[in-house]
């Protein structure tokens, strides 16, 4: 029976490796013969794994999508793979809590043999911060939502939800993780407006089951199109400036996702720019060298009055 079990935990590890196995394939690389695999089959379906097969000339046998998580075999390369990227993710505002919960399992069971490895990698690599352009702290982004958004995009169905208390209902293109921030590409489909939405601000409704006809995004990259759109309205906290330098310059000192920039005249500009605090903003609109004003809002003003004073403190 032992050498029975070990088969059937073998075969069940190659059927999880690749989408599909003939019986010839699964015969040699276990060493048995064609009606011993096909009786291990038969095993693991009673157990309740889904083993579905193709007759035929080119028939094949693979592992489909069951009621229930199959144990995961994983080879010695791909065990440690994964746990070290599993301590890698646990920095991902999101995903941590539940990437160390799968981490902890991984090595309550993982082999002696693979221990000195993980336990290298663990003891000699370090994390520096991944927070450093702002002193907002990282948004939490709740697991539930981040799957109910990737199902929707994935089945390409309408998506309702409330942002920030305003009902919404869009269709869901494409997720982008960027600074620690998750964002949603959609589109309005009454409007037709395009949008991106922060993840940590929505709270998904029911499933709508509404599937709809993807249509392209204005410019044809939804990154582009994200990285534009969230330097207008993705921040918590938006500023409008006046800049006394013409756009090109402007455009020459920032990048893109920092901010919109518009022409005035030749010797004035506009800069839309965002930051989830007044003081990242106060940050890097010094940055730019240039002379301007606040438009709005006025607390940036505020802040930057008490900044002056500071500085000309510490320049004596």
């Amino acid at each position: 029976m032992a050498g029975t079990s070990a088969r059937m935990l073998a075969l069940l590890g190659l059927l999880q490796s690749r989408p599909r196995w003939s019986g010839p394939e699964l015969s040699a690389r276990l060493g048995v013969s064609g009606r011993t695999v096909r009786n291990d089959i038969e095993r693991l379906r009673s157990l309740g794994y889904p083993v579905e097969a193709e007759r035929g000339r080119a028939g094949s046998y693979r592992l489909a999508a069951g009621g229930k998580l199959p144990p995961l075999l994983l080879d010695d390369d791909e065990a440690v793979a994964v746990a070290v990227g599993l301590r890698a993710a646990r920095g991902v505002a999101g995903v941590d809590e539940a990437g160390a919960r799968a981490l902890g399992k991984l090595l309550q069971v993982l082999p002696e043999r693979l221990r000195p490895t993980v336990d290298a990698v663990a003891a000699t690599v370090d994390s520096a911060p991944e927070n450093t352009g702002t002193d907002a702290p990282d948004p939490e982004v709740d697991p539930q939502v981040l799957s109910a958004v990737a199902k929707a995009v994935h089945a390409r169905e309408w998506l309702r939800f409330d942002d920030r208390g305003t009902p919404r209902r869009v269709e869901p293109y494409r997720l982008l993780s960027w600074q620690r921030r998750w964002y949603l590409v959609a589109r309005d489909p009454d409007s037709g407006a395009w949008e991106t939405f922060r993840l940590d601000w929505i709270q998904p409704r029911l499933p709508t089951r509404r599937p709809f006809d993807p249509v392209p995004v204005p410019g044809g990259d939804f990154t582009a199109f994200a990285l534009r759109s969230i330097a207008v309205g993705g921040w918590k906290v938006h500023a409008r400036l006046r800049i006394a330098a013409p756009a090109d310059r402007v455009i020459a000192r920032i990048n893109p996702t920092v901010g919109v920039v518009e022409a005035v005249d030749p010797a004035t500009s506009v800069l839309v720019t965002g930051a989830d605090s007044l003081e990242t903003i106060a940050a890097y609109i010094g940055m730019l060298g240039m002379d301007f004003t606040v438009d709005e809002p006025g607390e940036l003003r505020a802040h930057l009055r008490r900044l002056a004073d500071v500085y000309l403190r510490a320049a004596g």
